[in-house]
């Protein structure tokens, strides 16, 4: 019990990842894990600040957070940092032009991003639309420009549906960066400037945050990284290995988002 006061000590804002934390995905709308409604709604009344970080790229924010509502969560738009609109944003200040291989249903994320010309290709996990027609296009675009940029949302490997394990938009990115012998910009965890845009929402210093998550890597490791400590729940895409991964030890394992939960409110000072 010490280790964890000393471990929580000085936390006064909560990053929460979603997928694999909060639910389980799947083709029917997917499932809450055990306990973690109760769980947010827990730390949403506590004098601990909240923001939800997700590599979600199928789902707008909107679709998102209306699916997690139905499920129970108390939880709004504004709360939510994500890929697409930071993309987006991205775009905008640089003057690109993408090429879109991304999922249908952040699509609309794009409308008012220039698209034609394309000076650039932005990949999401576009699941089925990863085809060998249009994975190829986009090796096209990337290897007809003279200094090709590829932007990814998020570089995960996979994630967990109800349904079982899935290939998330990482192996695809990696495809394209062997490829076009390129280096992708990732928009998303694991990278800094997703953190810090997150921690810039919540008002708080790298010290006085903590991430919880379900990847060893893009949750943990990327947090870890900007200065936040990291906390891995053994739910969502969580592996037994992940405890003695070579390069990321998190602060501290957990079942579940419950048992965070009941931790930090136990130990952080309020």
């Amino acid at each position: 019990m010490a280790a964890w006061t000393q471990r929580l000590a000085g936390v006064r804002g909560v990053l929460l990842d979603i997928s694999g934390v909060l639910y389980d995905s799947g083709a029917d709308g997917g499932v809450p894990i055990a306990g973690s409604v109760e769980a947010v709604a827990r730390l949403k009344q506590s004098q601990l600040k909240v923001r939800f970080c997700t590599n979600e790229s199928q789902k707008s924010r909107g679709v998102l957070v209306g699916l997690l509502r139905r499920l129970g969560f108390d939880i709004s738009e504004g709360e939510v940092t994500a890929p697409a609109p930071a993309t987006c944003q991205l775009l905008r200040e640089r003057g690109l032009r993408p090429h879109l291989l991304v999922h249908d249903g952040i699509r609309s994320e794009f409308d008012e991003i220039d698209t034609s010309n394309p000076n650039c290709v932005v990949i999401a996990d576009a699941v089925d639309d990863f085809s060998y027609q249009n994975m190829n296009k986009a090796f096209q675009v990337l290897m007809e420009l003279e200094n090709p940029v590829l932007i990814s949302l998020g570089r995960g490997r996979y994630y967990k549906e109800t349904s079982g394990l899935m290939l998330d938009v990482g192996p695809y990115m990696k495809a394209l960066e062997y490829a076009c012998g390129i280096k992708a910009e990732v928009v998303g965890k694991p990278s800094p400037e997703f953190f810090k845009s997150a921690l810039h929402e919540m008002g708080l210093e790298a010290h006085q945050a903590i991430m919880i998550g379900d990847d060893i890597v893009g949750d943990i490791g990327g947090a870890q990284r900007c200065g936040i400590r990291g906390l891995q729940v053994r739910t969502g895409k969580f592996r037994p290995s992940d405890e003695h991964h070579p390069e990321v030890k998190a602060d501290g394992y957990v079942d579940n988002l419950a048992e965070a939960v009941d931790l930090l409110l136990l130990h952080v000072d309020q």
